[in-house]
């Protein structure tokens, strides 16, 4: 019986659960974060922007909750390559058995059934883990960005600027912009005081 293209197909998912954790979770940008910025000179009724790529590397909520969703991914990984392993040194003692003619042809059968379902088994559970992954890391972006829009909101009803733009390196819906219109310093320091405050009380509880 063939087994190792289902072996390699599990180890394959579990690469995927990896590869998912750098897709999903990484900020797509090159941005060099600047030491210093200008100040900020926009007044009311002036349509400014702000970094988002920059903005993501910077936020605290980001870094936190990315942390906590790569170490669950690691984990996941690391459960089904240790899972795959097994199955593969039962396969092939299976087959040594086999080859050796250590089983009877009813006790082969069974022991073949078994680790057919576990192999089916283990694709499963590995292909249901990236879905549940994936869901994750979409509900982490969410969170997040609802932060920065809640926050944005907020600061625009005391700066009451006509709009706030976003660019990134791979979405430049600025494609230039004056330095002195650029807010993300001052947004990162408001949504990371906040988050700050947010988090103190958490631990508090």
């Amino acid at each position: 019986m063939k087994h190792t293209p289902l072996i390699l197909s599990i180890i394959a998912l579990a690469a995927g659960v990896a590869a998912l954790v750098i897709s999903l979770t990484a900020p797509k940008s090159h941005v060099k974060v600047s030491e210093g910025t200008e100040e900020i000179q926009a007044v009311a009724g002036d349509i400014v922007y702000l970094r988002l790529d920059t903005l993501m590397m910077q936020y605290d909520m980001y870094s936190d909750l990315q942390s906590a969703f790569e170490a669950k991914a690691q984990n996941i990984e690391s459960d089904l390559n240790k899972k795959g392993r097994k199955l593969e040194s039962d396969i092939k003692n299976f087959e040594t058995q086999i080859n050796k003619g250590l089983l009877t042809r009813s006790a082969a059968e069974q022991q073949n059934n078994s680790l057919q379902q576990r192999q089916a088994n283990l694709q499963n559970e590995a292909a249901q883990k990236q879905q549940e992954l994936a869901e994750e890391s979409q509900v982490l972006l969410n969170q997040v960005m609802y932060a920065i829009k809640s926050y944005l909101e907020t600061y625009n009803q005391e700066h009451n600027f006509a709009a706030i733009l976003t660019t990134t390196d791979a979405s430049n819906v600025v494609m230039v912009g004056a330095p002195a219109l650029d807010i993300t310093q001052e947004i990162v320091d408001g949504l990371n005081a906040e988050y700050i405050k947010t988090r103190n009380t958490t631990k508090a509880e």
